[in-house]
């Protein structure tokens, strides 16, 4: 199928395009009284220009369609940063149920939860994950799809009637043992992520140590459950690091989004001592030093 360009090459003749994209009446003359000339495609720097091209690749979409706030298209742009888009479900479906966990406003149900579990902690997040993949971030991929997963997981748990996993195991008094082993499990799987953020930032790391900490705290909570329930405390504590994790997430979340472009300020991003950024700025001050040292030796 022929593009636009070839289309229009062929209705107007080769040398349309070339006479008219790269001449310019508004910039003026040149010493010759002619028209200056400007390269293919120089829009003298408006964007919003590209629209009067039949060539979609020049074409600025409009804002609203790419849910971009910038004025700009990202330059050699292939996707869009899928991390904060994870990090938002998580957070938001932790939040609710960590607020559950500390029995905010009397409250120990974690039903209402099912929704979001498998609406936006569990698909979006999922799908958040797959992107990841496509961008090639191997550790968001697992890390999103995985929890994701853990989400559906969830409610899968906890939906009435249609799997009955709950009930069916409550009636033999085996529930909380087998969801405790459960949290324990994803504990273990969230130790392993922590020990890979070593090297990344400090909010980083707070987010999977806080998240690890909920899980260890809410399984021995399940694990040491009496005929009146899980304990009590556990559940309690687990629901307090639940939050910190939720709101980790939702720091990390906007240190993807706000930039620039869309944010008067852009929140800061603790690096380790030892980790690559950490040594970068470590060398500079140090190099920093040593050039006042000698200057003041001059």
């Amino acid at each position: 199928m022929a593009t636009a360009r070839e289309h229009n090459d062929a209705v107007r003749g080769p040398s349309f395009e070339k006479g008219t994209s790269t001449t310019d009446h508004a910039a003026g003359t040149n010493g010759a009284g002619m028209p200056k000339q400007r390269s293919p495609y120089d829009y003298g720097g408006n964007p919003l220009a590209h629209v009067a091209t039949n060539d979609p690749e020049l074409r600025l979409t409009a804002f609203g369609g790419e849910f971009q706030p910038g004025l700009y298209r990202p330059p050699n742009r292939k996707f869009a940063n899928p991390a904060p888009l994870g990090l938002s479900a998580f957070a938001l479906t932790t939040f609710v149920l960590s607020l559950i966990n500390v029995k905010t406003r009397g409250l120990h149900s974690p039903n209402i939860v099912v929704a979001l579990a498998y609406g936006y902690g569990g698909l979006v997040q999922l799908l958040a994950g797959m992107w990841e993949m496509a961008v090639g971030n191997t550790f968001g991929a697992t890390a999103l799809s995985s929890y994701g997963g853990f989400w559906i997981a969830f409610a899968i748990v906890l939906t009435p009637g249609g799997f009955e996993i709950e009930t069916a195991l409550a009636e033999t008094g085996q529930f909380y043992n087998s969801f405790g082993l459960f949290l324990m499990g994803w504990f273990i799987f969230t130790f392993i992520l922590l020990l890979c953020t070593l090297r990344s930032t400090v909010a980083f790391f707070f987010l999977f140590f806080t998240l690890d900490m909920a899980f260890l705290l809410l399984g021995i909570g399940y694990l040491q459950a009496d005929a009146a329930g899980p304990q009590s405390d556990c559940i309690v504590a687990g629901g307090a690091f639940g939050l910190m994790a939720a709101f980790a997430a939702w720091y990390n979340a906007l240190a993807g989004l706000a930039d620039s472009s869309n944010s008067f300020f852009v929140i800061p991003v603790a690096h380790f001592p030892w980790s690559e950024k950490g040594r970068e700025r470590r060398n500079k001050v140090d190099n920093s030093v040593a050039r006042a040292e000698s200057g003041h030796a001059a």
